[in-house]
């Protein structure tokens, strides 16, 4: 059997998967329940300093993004940070990592840009037992129009500010959570090393309007007919969260940077995609509030189960495993050529690909009059579309052509004479340089 056991920084849990900062580690009960399930660790929802309350919204603080079977593909939130006393807070994440000491307990932090407000509250943390902190520099609402947040996490020199504040008033490993409402995630991140951040989590919730209500012509969530902008979470923002944590992985610099990754981690699979391009660990929100703590233990088996099948023993071995296969596109092998194919026995007929190709593609699928549909070598490209619309799994596939072979579509021979497009003859820095 694999072992899931993981150590992060220092900070040990008996599996990679932590529930997030959010409303579901915002209090006691919750976490408790979390960690019956089988979660590894998690992120408390962020405190802020002692002083008046933080006041949320009473109201509906989600707005929501479903698929055609209204299967929730996002979240969008307006909620603040934790809205409960921070005495309670601390009281309670004492008690908890009392009675669940194998369990990673993390406290996400969000104070004034001020060094008095970090050295305040951080011995306040220490003292609760817990094993690390989590600077929040992602949050893109309600929060970065104060001057903390996002506002903190789009300025670099911020960034490697006060995580040096943090790290010169702290034993406790520090985690800094990035947001991904930025050009180039690279500079937080290296930002956040020389401030001497153990590590780096990403991603936070993007900036956006899920949805408008046309009757009151207000922004969803609305709020006594005025809605506002929030972050955006769930399973849709999973593609743009890999790029990020990828970005960071491959650069020489932040080779052994560690990363928790966030964004979009709804299964077991999810899971193993963020960590073979660089994640240590994954942190969970949106499906543990679609379908509550218990999804964990899917995504606990799932993995296991993947890993022995690829003779993995510790998830060390997954870990950073497609970061060499991580390419720019100028050193893609321009010569691969492969051809959709269509499986006579799998499909129904039901012509998507015939329309999506015809309309909008190469013209590279043929309709016979018994809606029998076919490749026409000679047009495929391999984009891939085909593949994508299709909604019978296997039914078609891109093959390979092998080396010498003709490509019917150019009528040349199928070779590996041109290793990328640094060196190809459709290059015209190429084509200049042998001149």
């Amino acid at each position: 059997m694999a072992d899931l056991t993981t150590d992060f920084v220092g900070i040990k849990s008996p599996n990679p998967f932590w529930l997030a900062s959010a409303p579901p580690t915002d209090k006691e009960y919750n976490v408790r329940r979390a960690f019956e399930a089988g979660w590894g660790g998690v992120v408390w929802k962020t405190l802020g300093e002692a002083g008046p309350p933080v006041v949320n919204v009473n109201g509906p603080r989600y707005g929501a993004v479903w698929g055609a079977d209204r299967r929730l593909l996002g979240l969008n939130n307006i909620e603040l940070i934790t809205d409960r006393p921070l005495e309670v807070n601390l009281r309670e994440i004492k008690s908890v990592k009392r009675d669940w000491p194998d369990r990673a307990m993390v406290v996400s932090l969000m104070v004034p840009c001020v060094e008095e407000a970090w050295k305040a509250i951080l011995p306040l943390v220490e003292d609760t037992g817990a094993d690390g902190v989590e600077l929040n520099f992602g949050c893109p609402h309600g929060m970065s129009e104060r001057g903390m947040g996002s506002a903190v996490g789009q300025v670099p020199e911020y960034i490697e500010m006060v995580t040096r504040w943090v790290k010169q008033n702290t034993r406790m490993p520090c985690i800094v959570k990035l947001t991904p409402n930025i050009t180039d995630i690279k500079q937080p991140a290296l930002a956040a090393m020389r401030g001497g951040a153990d590590a780096v989590s990403l991603i936070n919730t993007i900036n956006s309007i899920t949805s408008v209500d046309l009757d009151l012509f207000a922004p969803e969530p609305t709020i006594d007919g005025k809605g506002a902008h929030g972050g955006y979470c769930g399973p849709a923002v999973k593609p743009i969260a890999l790029n990020m944590v990828a970005e960071i992985a491959r650069t020489p610099e932040m080779a052994t940077l560690p990363i928790s990754g966030i964004g979009g981690v709804t299964t077991w699979k999810d899971a193993a995609e963020f960590m073979a391009l660089g994640a240590g660990n994954v942190q969970v929100c949106t499906a543990a509030m679609t379908y509550g703590f218990k999804v964990v233990q899917e995504m606990i088996s799932g993995l296991s189960d993947y890993m022995d099948r690829k003779g993995m023993t510790a998830t060390s071995d997954l870990v950073r495993k497609a970061v060499p296969n991580l390419s720019d596109w100028q050193h893609l092998n321009l010569n691969y050529i492969a051809k959709a194919k269509i499986n006579q026995d799998l499909c129904i007929s039901c012509g998507r690909c015939f329309a999506a190709c015809e309309d909008t593609s190469h013209q590279a699928i043929a309709m016979s009059e018994d809606r029998t549909f076919t490749v026409k070598d000679e047009e495929c490209v391999a984009c891939n579309l085909c593949v994508n619309v299709c909604p019978v799994e296997q039914c078609i596939n891109l093959e390979q052509m092998a080396v010498g072979s003709i490509d019917p579509r150019t009528g040349k021979s199928v070779d590996a004479g041109y290793a990328n497009w640094t060196t190809h003859p459709n290059n015209p820095g190429a084509v200049k340089a042998a001149d």
